[in-house]
């Protein structure tokens, strides 16, 4: 019989994201997932109000970090992973192919790459398919790019964490128009996920609520993503989902907060380095972009 892991979810409705805790009722060991800084796009501002909701159920709890988990090189919203740490422990990790994203966008920001190579700011980087624990928890990571070369899911127990790569069944997957991003790769991630048991909790890191329903939702389970799934349900195959998510894709705007949240959250959510005056500095690549 699969572990049954605790799961506590967090909600951040400016970015429409979930965040979540997951532990071992035994050994009190827990994980954070992709947590959400606060930030105030006209002003260039932080807070920790989400952040702080994390850290009181974790201390109410009595629950001691392991991890601090990041599917992916999130574009909507700033990680952080920094701040918990700095108040809770635990090892802030994701795929090693972060490499990847921190090259191609260290070129778009004109940033040093050696930068990266000489001192990853990530504590730990997961080789694919590496397994690891939480406390007592069996886990380990899937592989899952299409949305960023970078997608980890992790299966903890008898839940997976998929980050991006799905949404709830109404809604259906995650854009591929990101640098290095591949509807067909997404469509084999997908695929993957769906040879876990049916009956596996499947834990998503957005959701955007279709006109006909009125509830935000964070879990689903993998045999109603593979009957249900408006984009990838089974019967559709790898040349109808690629011309659909193409001819989506190509109707989206960027992000709102893509620019300033990739380079923080390609650097673990580290704060560029402080200029002499003591500020630190975002980088707007201008008309990079442009349409």
């Amino acid at each position: 019989m699969l572990q049954q892991p605790q799961v506590q979810e967090f909600f951040d409705a400016n970015t429409n994201t979930f965040s979540y805790v997951v532990s071992d009722a035994i050994t009190q060991q827990c994980a954070i997932i992709d947590s959400v800084l606060d930030y105030d796009a006209a002003s260039a501002s932080t807070s920790t109000t989400h952040a702080d909701q994390i850290i009181a159920y974790v201390q109410a709890q009595n629950l001691t970090v392991e991890w601090i988990l990041e599917t992916h090189v999130h574009a909507d919203h700033l990680t952080a992973s920094q701040y918990l740490k700095s108040v809770l422990g635990g090892k802030i990790a994701m795929s090693h192919k972060i490499s990847l994203v921190q090259e191609t966008f260290s070129s778009i920001y004109n940033l040093d790459i050696k930068q990266f190579n000489a001192l990853q700011p990530f504590d730990y980087l997961f080789e694919d398919g590496e397994a690891f624990k939480i406390g007592h928890l069996d886990a380990y990571n899937i592989p899952t790019p299409g949305h960023t070369p970078a997608c980890l899911s992790y299966v903890i127990g008898d839940a997976v964490f998929v980050g991006d790569t799905l949404f709830m069944p109404d809604y259906g997957t995650a854009r591929c128009d990101f640098p290095r991003g591949s509807a067909e790769t997404l469509y084999d991630s997908v695929h993957k996920l769906f040879q876990l048991p049916d009956q596996t909790r499947v834990f998503l890191c957005h959701d955007y609520l279709p006109k006909d329903r009125q509830h935000f939702v964070c879990q689903t389970d993998i045999q109603t993503q593979k009957t249900q799934n408006i984009h990838i349900r089974q019967g559709i195959s790898k040349a109808e989902f690629v011309e659909m998510r193409n001819q989506r894709d190509a109707g989206l705007s960027m992000p709102k907060l893509i620019l300033p949240a990739i380079q923080v959250n390609m650097r673990a959510g580290q704060f560029p380095e402080p200029e002499a005056n003591g500020t630190s500095y975002l980088k707007l690549p201008l008309n990079y972009f442009k349409s």
